[in-house]
């Protein structure tokens, strides 16, 4: 019985929540844990403070009415009295581009501490973004040395990385298209790969009834790879690497397109991505990439590497391609108004992607800190990410935000297109007349270029040769 099995997740960022989420959608007892009184007070009301689709029902649903899932600040009692423990923690961007690893070290502290007081085996399975290597020298080490345990008699060890796209993050959880289960030895593997198949176990329950009808599809188990610990936590890196890899190349083929009449990108990311061994995903041409994984992940990587001896010369003009595009969206509205000085642009979209009001790494910041620096004024909008932008030093209250879409782009002398949101999509043509010069340049290739144009819109976008 899931319920037999009592688990806890340390942290409750995108990760962390929605893995205990669905873990306790499926009947396992679930305790998130975390050192803020505030999102563990609101998770004990069913309430979630940031904003994922479906992570809301399905919060409320565990804990108020399952009755699976509770928060605590109660770090070591909790641990304590589980089986398992994920760790969910962030591992954020020093300057030199490294990652900080306090918080993974605290929490291997409070898990060593924690099974020092029991006699039952307790697995321990790293989820957080780390370098390869950080499992076993840190959290092993920390863990056996708090504890006077010893890692694989005492205490099982695991690193599985996570793939989630923020946004899609519920879906990814519930439907991983593979997980990795990085092993200290066999019975740690055994352990987290039972965990896993339970959890995704293709039986006609609630669970699986309830998801299917969200999202069309069955819950099953997909393909697990174990593997040692070092290269799970290697190919979390190298999969976000080479994603961003595939936005930097099609960006850089776009800085082609621009400049030679009749090309469009877009056209050309659909010929090549019929190649089955390229594939057409992450083949769109924009703005850039932001968000809390490409942007740390690539320079984690790089300073790892450089550790090492070794420096990584795709991944530096991955991320110089990169910033680019953001100076790009500035030089559109320069061709088109020349100085930008006291100009108004409306920037449509602050988060870094749709689905989500994570504002980090955005390449709306970019773009805003980039059209400031040219003496323009500018107005913001998005549906979800205007309070988190509020926050962002580079944005603040140096912008002006517009409640109502309509109001963002009325008396405009440029719009930029900036996130692919759904009512951004949606706009047409003579929604852009009320602007003062009807210029719009998309950044995300949501519009179909002759149908703004043949309406006197004055159309550009990344990778177009008009």
């Amino acid at each position: 019985m899931n319920s037999e099995i009592r688990i806890t997740v340390s942290g409750t960022g995108y990760v962390g929540l929605i893995t205990a989420g669905i873990f306790a959608d499926r009947s396992f007892k679930v305790t998130a844990l975390d050192v803020d009184q505030q999102k563990v007070d609101a998770v004990n009301k069913g309430e979630t403070f940031f904003f994922e689709p479906n992570l809301a029902p399905l919060i409320d649903r565990v804990v108020l009415k399952k009755k699976n899932l509770i928060a605590s600040l109660n770090i070591v009692e909790s641990i304590k009295d589980s089986d398992v423990t994920f760790i969910c923690v962030g591992t954020p961007s020093r300057e030199d581009g490294s990652c900080d690893l306090k918080y993974i070290e605290q929490s291997a502290r409070d898990i060593g501490k924690a099974i020092s007081q029991k006699d039952k085996y307790h697995l321990v399975v790293a989820k957080s973004t780390i370098v390869p290597g950080t499992t076993r020298d840190l959290i092993k080490e920390t863990i056996e040395k708090e504890s006077g345990k010893k890692v694989g008699e005492d205490f099982g060890l695991c690193m599985s990385p996570e793939f989630l796209r923020e946004g899609q993050s519920v879906h990814d959880t519930i439907f991983p298209d593979r997980i990795i289960i990085g092993q200290f030895d066999e019975k740690s593997g055994e352990k987290l790969e039972s965990l896993f198949r339970n959890l995704y176990s293709d039986k006609d329950d609630d669970f699986s009834k309830n998801w299917e009808k969200i999202y069309g599809k069955k819950v099953s188990c997909p393909e697990v790879l174990r593997v040692s610990i070092e290269t799970a936590e290697c190919t979390k890196y190298a999969n976000n690497s080479f994603l961003a890899t595939k936005i930097s190349f099609i960006n850089e083929i776009a800085n082609i397109c621009e400049r030679v009449k009749g090309i469009d990108v877009s056209d050309v990311a659909k010929g090549i991505g019929l190649d089955f061994r390229i594939n057409p995903k992450f083949l769109r041409a924009g703005a850039g990439f932001g968000g809390s994984c490409f942007p740390k992940d690539v320079k984690a990587i790089s300073h790892f590497a450089s550790s090492k001896g070794y420096t990584l010369k795709i991944l530096a003009s991955v991320m110089e391609v990169n910033t680019h595009q953001a100076k790009r969206m500035v030089e559109l509205a320069e061709e088109k108004l020349g100085d930008l000085d006291r100009k108004r642009i409306s920037i449509l979209g602050l988060s870094f992607k749709p689905e989500t009001d994570d504002m980090r790494y955005a390449p709306s910041i970019r773009i805003i800190d980039f059209l400031l620096s040219k003496g323009a004024s500018v107005i913001g909008w998005d549906p979800q990410a205007i309070n988190e932008a509020k926050k962002e030093q580079w944005i603040g209250d140096k912008i002006t935000y517009a409640e109502r879409l309509e109001d963002a782009i009325k008396d405009a002398d440029a719009c930029m297109i900036v996130t692919e949101w759904d009512a951004i999509k949606a706009l047409k043509p003579e929604d852009f007349k009320s602007m003062k010069k009807q210029i719009l340049i998309d950044g995300r290739r949501i519009y179909k270029p002759k149908e703004f144009l043949n309406e006197g819109i004055d159309y550009s976008g990344i990778g177009l040769g008009l």
